[in-house]
């Protein structure tokens, strides 16, 4: 379940810097009982956005595949295997 606090608890920073690292998810931070901010742990934040980059590659490769711009793996590995030496 998500943790939801209220900006004004962003005081006791050492505590919530704690609250980061133990938390598996962001932490939402809201300001007049709504939403304002996001903030996670350095730890999540980059497993974010390696997510995010994986799912943008996913995505791609699903375009291109509609797109038809793909190649025999026979003649691709032939073509590594020249270009490479292998």
């Amino acid at each position: 379940m998500p943790q939801i606090i209220p900006i004004k608890d962003l005081k006791n920073t050492s505590e919530i810097s704690d609250m980061c690292h133990k938390a598996d998810e962001p932490i939402y931070i809201t300001k007049n009982g709504y939403g304002d901010m996001v903030i996670m742990s350095m730890e999540i934040y980059e497993n974010t956005m390696r997510q995010l980059s994986m799912y943008k590659d996913i995505e791609l490769s699903e375009k291109q595949m509609e797109n038809g711009q793909t190649k025999d793996a026979k003649t691709a590995l032939a073509g590594m295997r020249t270009k490479y030496g292998l």
